[in-house]
């Protein structure tokens, strides 16, 4: 068994429609759903956070972090 987890549960987490600790029989359909978990979480989430994907044997780890934005509050680089 195959699982996917994220490491801190953001607000953005919580209102998808993405399930932690999902689960799946094969490598193959784990590491496809990860994928496009992680692709949809860095581009269509709020952006407060930067999301990167681990593999540790059976497991899929999505770890989430602050992201840092150069560019201050609106990313037109006149804010900071």
């Amino acid at each position: 068994m195959y699982e996917i987890y994220v490491t801190k549960e953001c607000g953005c987490f919580k209102k998808s429609p993405y399930e932690n600790h999902a689960q799946f029989q094969t490598r193959a359909d784990a590491k496809l759903q990860v994928g496009l978990m992680v692709n949809h979480m860095n581009t269509k989430f709020c952006k407060k956070h930067e999301f990167e994907l681990f593999e540790e044997g059976e497991h899929f780890k999505i770890v989430v972090d602050e992201r840092s934005d150069p560019y201050g509050c609106c990313s037109g680089g006149h804010c900071s």
